[in-house]
């Protein structure tokens, strides 16, 4: 079986946030998506963002522990 927490976990912690963007147009047309979701990048080049599912159909929404912005969304 698959440890994904650990993966993630060992991909995730330590990193530094570098940039916080939208994706744009061009990136979301070579995806295969309509929306344009968040796209975190850390210092050291790698990066992550949401999707709607595992699959890679469309471009997700963040849910956030924010008193002032519970979702971040996609455009």
């Amino acid at each position: 079986m698959i440890d994904w927490e650990k993966l993630s976990a060992d991909f995730l912690v330590g990193k530094t946030v570098k940039t916080v963007r939208y994706m744009n147009e061009a990136e979301a047309e070579h995806s295969g998506f309509y929306s344009r979701p968040l796209v975190i990048e850390f210092d050291d080049g790698s990066w992550i963002f949401p999707m709607a599912d595992d699959e890679g159909n469309n471009g997700g929404a963040l849910a956030t522990s924010s008193d002032t912005l519970d979702t971040i969304p996609v455009l």
